[in-house]
C-alpha cells in the first residue's frame, strides 16, 4: 500500500478503513495532512514541533482496488443483487465532539457515511494544554473499531475544507446526497484570545462553508445541505426568538424578515456571515439547505458512542473548549467550587447530545426544497448558569459531594441578567422526543467526571480571563502557548 504513496510516506492502514491520501508536495513544510492551507501565525509552532516524514496530505484517490470492494454501509441486497441504495452522507467536521456522534448515528443508521476532518481540534488542544478529560482515540481507530464492532464502513478524508481542490476531490469521489457540515471553530472564547485566532476563526469558517456550498453548486446540485448554525447568531434580545424569521409590519407594510443577529464574538460573527452567503446561494444557485441553530450541549454517550472505550466522545471541562455543566461537573467531582460568571443570570437553550444526532437524522429524512433556507431552532430545555449551578450542587449532594458555589468575574461582555424566551417548535413538529436534563443524566455526567478525576487539570478548572474584553480592559491571564 505504501507504494501508492509518495517514497517519503511508510503509512500502515488497517484494512477496515477507507482513507484517501495525496503525496506530499516537496515544497511544503507544514507538519500533516492536517493543516493543508494554513498560514496563521497559529500554525507556526505546529510546524516547527510536530513535523515528522511520515504525514501526507489527504485527497479523494483510492488508494487501492481492493478498499473498493468492501461492501457499501446499509446496503441490501437478496438473491437478485441490490435492491436498495443508502442515502451517501458526509459528514464534515465527524472527529469533533458533535460530528463524531452523528457520524456513529448515521452509520448505525444505515446511511453511507464519509468522515472529512482537517483534525485542527486537537491541535488546538496542544496549543492550549488542554486536553478532554475522556480519552479520545486518534479517528483511524476510532473508525477501525466501529468496523469491528458493527461491519460498517465509514470512509475517511482527512484535509482542510478551505482547500478547495482537496474538497473538490472529496465530492467527485464520494458524490455525496447530503453534506452535514460541522467543519469549524467553534469557540466563542477561542475566537476572542487575540488577532490571529480572530482572523483564523473567520477566514477557516466563512471560507469553509462557502467552499462547501461552490462545491454543492458544482458537483452536487441536489444535495441538502445541514449546517450546524448557533443560537448565540440571535444574541439576547429583549423580545422573544423565532426560528429563523420574523413578521415585521412598518409604516403600514408587512414583510417576513431574517431576524436581526446580534452576534457577541468573532465566532458568532462567523456564524451570521455563513447564515448569510446560504440564504443567497439558495436563492440564486437553487441551493437546498437547513441551518440547525444549536444551543449548547450536554452529555458525551450516545447509543454508539457507548459500543466501546475507543468510540467514546469528548469532555471538554477548560475555559476555552469547556461547557459551564461540564466545568461544574468537573468541579464538583475534585471538590472546587462551582464558578459562576458574574450574577449568573445568563440564560441559553441547551441540549442533550442524543438530541444532536436525532436533530440531525430528522432534518437528513426530512429535507429542505430546492432554493429553500430553512432555519431550526434546536434546542430543548432553557437554563440560567445559576440554574445550572443549582442542579449540579443538588445531584453531587445526592452522591455524597460537599459542593459549594462562588461568584467570580465574568471575563465575557455580555448581559447577566436578561431576558430569554427562544421558540423551538419545528424540530418537534418533525418527530423529535427529547432527552431532557434529568437527575439521572446529572448523576451520569457527575459520575463521568468522578471516574476520570485523576485526569483533571487543576489549572483548567479554575477560569482565567483568557480572552480580551475588547475595547474594555485588556486581558489579565495571558494564555501561554
Amino acid at each position: 500500500m505504501a507504494n501508492l504513496l509518495s517514497a517519503s510516506c511508510a503509512v500502515n492502514l488497517p484494512p477496515a478503513i477507507k482513507t484517501y491520501f495525496r503525496p506530499r508536495n516537496k515544497h511544503t513544510t507544514s507538519c500533516s495532512s492536517s493543516f493543508v492551507s494554513h498560514t496563521s501565525p497559529i500554525f507556526t509552532s505546529c510546524r516547527r514541533t510536530l513535523q515528522e516524514p511520515n504525514f501526507v496530505y489527504a485527497t479523494a484517490t483510492p488508494i487501492s482496488k481492493e478498499l473498493e470492494r468492501i461492501p457499501k454501509s446499509g446496503s441490501s441486497t437478496n438473491s437478485n443483487g441490490p435492491i436498495s441504495k443508502p442515502k451517501k452522507v458526509m459528514v464534515i467536521g465527524g472527529d469533533g465532539f458533535c460530528g463524531w456522534a452523528t457520524a456513529l448515528h448515521l452509520s448505525n443508521k444505515n446511511y453511507e457515511v464519509a468522515v472529512v476532518d482537517s483534525l485542527v481540534r486537537r491541535l488546538f488542544d496542544h496549543q492550549l494544554g488542554v486536553d478532554s478529560l475522556t480519552p479520545i482515540s486518534s479517528i483511524q481507530n476510532r473508525i477501525r473499531q466501529w468496523k469491528a464492532l458493527t461491519g460498517k464502513t465509514m470512509q475517511l478524508y482527512i484535509g482542510d475544507i478551505c482547500d478547495f481542490e482537496f474538497l473538490s476531490e472529496a465530492f467527485k469521489s464520494f458524490e455525496p446526497d447530503v453534506v452535514v457540515h460541522f467543519g469549524e471553530q467553534r469557540s466563542a472564547p477561542y475566537s476572542m484570545i487575540d488577532r490571529s485566532r480572530a482572523v483564523f476563526t473567520q477566514h477557516n469558517n466563512v471560507i469553509g462553508t462557502l467552499n462547501v456550498l461552490f462545491a454543492i453548486k458544482e458537483f452536487s446540485e441536489e444535495c441538502h445541505l445541514v449546517k450546524l448554525g448557533t443560537m448565540g447568531e440571535y444574541g439576547t434580545p429583549n423580545i422573544d426568538i423565532e426560528e429563523g424569521y420574523l413578521t415585521i409590519t412598518h409604516n403600514g407594510r408587512t414583510d417576513t424578515l431574517p431576524y436581526p443577529k446580534q452576534a457577541s464574538s468573532f465566532y458568532h460573527l462567523s456564524k451570521v456571515h455563513d447564515s448569510h452567503n446560504i440564504a443567497f446561494t439558495c436563492k440564486a444557485w437553487g441551493i437546498r439547505a437547513t441551518d440547525l441553530n444549536q444551543g449548547v450541549v450536554y452529555g458525551v454517550r450516545t447509543d454508539e458512542t457507548a459500543l466501546h472505550e475507543e468510540l467514546c466522545n469528548r469532555f471538554d471541562y477548560d475555559g476555552v473548549f469547556g461547557t459551564a455543566l461540564n466545568r461544574f461537573c468537573v468541579q464538583a467531582a475534585v471538590g472546587h467550587p462551582l464558578t459562576v460568571y458574574g450574577k449568573g443570570g445568563q440564560t441559553r437553550g441547551y441540549l442533550d447530545i442524543r438530541d444532536t444526532v436525532q436533530c440531525v437524522e430528522l432534518a437528513i429524512a426530512n429535507p429542505a426544497k430546492p432554493g429553500e433556507f430553512r432555519v431550526f431552532n434546536q434546542f430543548t430545555e432553557q437554563f440560567s448558569v445559576n440554574d445550572l449551578a443549582g442542579l449540579v450542587t443538588k445531584a453531587g449532594k445526592k452522591l455524597g459531594l460537599e459542593v459549594q458555589t462562588i461568584s467570580v468575574t465574568n471575563p465575557r461582555v455580555e448581559a447577566e441578567e436578561h431576558y430569554y424566551n427562544a421558540k423551538h417548535t419545528k424540530l418537534i413538529e418533525l418527530g423529535l422526543k427529547p432527552h431532557l436534563l434529568s437527575d439521572s443524566l446529572l448523576d451520569s455526567l457527575l459520575n463521568v467526571a468522578i471516574q476520570f478525576k485523576d485526569r483533571v487539570d487543576h489549572s483548567q478548572i479554575m477560569p482565567n480571563i483568557s480572552w480580551k474584553k475588547i475595547g474594555v480592559k485588556p486581558r489579565t491571564a495571558p494564555v501561554q502557548l
